[in-house]
């Protein structure tokens, strides 16, 4: 048996390190050839890095959100296999390695520097020392209640020892209506007890940011870091889109989806753009360039149970209202179940956030860099408006967008949600 080193493979183009996301084998387990051996995360995808041939693992380098570069030696393992990833680890060890010895012996060293990737617990936070008096209302047969002014002179006109009485208040702290409850109960009750406060939890849960959550975060930082963002609202009278979505729900053939009105969004912002050029762009800020963009390839923010993506329906401006939706449906159910491509997830021009059900009335979406504007949708609800003199009821959609104030004036980002108003109350203009 011979002990190797497997490096972590170059995994796509351009890819130089990668984060350990998750390890599905620990030291002295036993693995077959293509067993799954890890999960890294790039700039774009998580990768599972499968083992190249059977072995004993002996070693593990790089913790929970640790970052490996391509080439670096990522486990160990004892096996009689071969594999261009994998060499001894005799070879191994003139390279850089935190282990102090430099003898192969010590090879399985780097291993035991992946045990302080879970910061030790505080002692102050797991332990905090002046909470349980807190927990504890009732005041002793020699202490002093705690209570207002106006709740000490009722007690001394009722003759009640405030001692006696159980507070429900904050730290124990003796209200009005423990008073009365003392009272009417000729002093055998002793108020509410202070359920809230004689179960206060103490425990701190650390949960490290690593994998998607860790880009999410890099991602947002950077976007409010560098990009002055502007918002702009709206609402949209959506009632005669709403008659057009559903004739067209239902008079579609079962192999075409059902339309939402992202696709309508979707057609109308691909229509306009070619008047609002600065809008459908990238902000090169190191080269001190605006890339403006033909094709209209608009990023859908999608919520999956691993965090947020993006991916991207290309070439919209191609694309009939029915080719919108199923690319749509294509791109944003591969988000979700973990099958998104690279090219699924790069390449947006402008970007649409939908919070659906959810919508709410208004926020303030965040750009999703190196893009310089982005539109938020809200949900559609029926409210009394007045429409042609007369107070009727449509349906009424909001919507948020942000642009990059040092590309896009307010004049022009104001101008883009104006013309999508325009088109969008009247959805024939859709398709002219």
């Amino acid at each position: 048996m011979t002990n190797r080193v497997f490096k972590l493979p170059d995994i796509g183009e351009g890819v130089v390190e990668g984060e350990v996301v998750q390890w599905h084998v620990s030291v002295g387990d036993k693995v077959a050839e293509d067993d799954a051996l890890v999960d890294v995360m790039t700039d774009k995808a998580t990768v599972t890095i499968p083992s190249p041939h059977d072995g004993e693992i002996t070693a593990l380098h790089g913790g929970v959100g640790d970052m490996v570069a391509v080439g670096a030696a990522l486990i160990e393992f004892d096996g009689d296999g071969d594999s261009p990833a994998t060499e001894p680890a005799e070879k191994a060890a003139p390279e850089p390695d935190p282990a102090p010895s430099p003898e192969p012996a010590a090879a399985p060293a780097p291993a035991a520097a992946t045990a302080p990737v879970a910061p030790p617990p505080v002692p102050s936070i797991s332990a905090p020392a002046p909470l349980p008096t807190v927990s504890a209302p009732a005041p002793s047969a020699g202490g002093k209640a705690l209570a207002s002014p106006a709740v000490r002179r009722r007690a001394r006109e009722a003759g009640v020892d405030l001692s006696a009485v159980r507070g429900s208040g904050p730290a124990g702290r003796i209200r009005h209506a423990d008073l009365d409850a003392f009272i009417a109960a000729g002093g055998m009750v002793q108020g509410a007890a202070p359920v809230a406060y004689s179960t206060r939890r103490t425990d701190v849960e650390e949960i490290k940011v690593v994998g998607l959550r860790r880009k999410i975060a890099e991602a947002m930082t950077l976007s409010k870091r560098h990009i002055p963002h502007f918002s702009y609202f709206e609402e949209i009278d959506v009632t005669e889109l709403e008659e057009l979505r559903q004739t067209l729900n239902a008079t579609r053939s079962p192999e075409q989806p059902k339309l939402t009105y992202l696709p309508f969004i979707m057609l109308a912002l691909a229509k306009l753009m070619p008047k609002h050029p600065e809008c459908n762009a990238h902000y090169d800020e190191a080269n001190g360039l605006v890339r403006r963009y033909g094709a209209i390839n608009l990023g859908i923010a999608t919520q999956t149970d691993r965090g947020l993506f993006v991916p991207v329906v290309k070439h919209t401006e191609a694309m009939d209202v029915w080719q919108a939706a199923a690319e749509m449906q294509r791109v944003s159910g591969a988000a979700r179940n973990g099958t998104a491509t690279l090219d699924d997830l790069t390449g947006s021009t402008f970007t649409i956030t939908s919070l659906g059900r959810d919508g709410g009335l208004g926020a303030t979406p965040i750009i999703n860099h190196p893009e310089v504007a982005i539109l938020g949708v809200h949900k559609a609800r029926e409210m009394p408006v007045v429409h042609r003199g007369e107070i009727v009821v449509r349906r009424i959609m909001n919507v948020s967008s942000s642009f990059d104030h040092r590309i896009v004036d307010g004049a022009n980002g104001a101008a883009l949600v104006q013309s999508l108003k325009r088109i969008l109350e009247h959805p024939a203009m859709i398709f002219m």
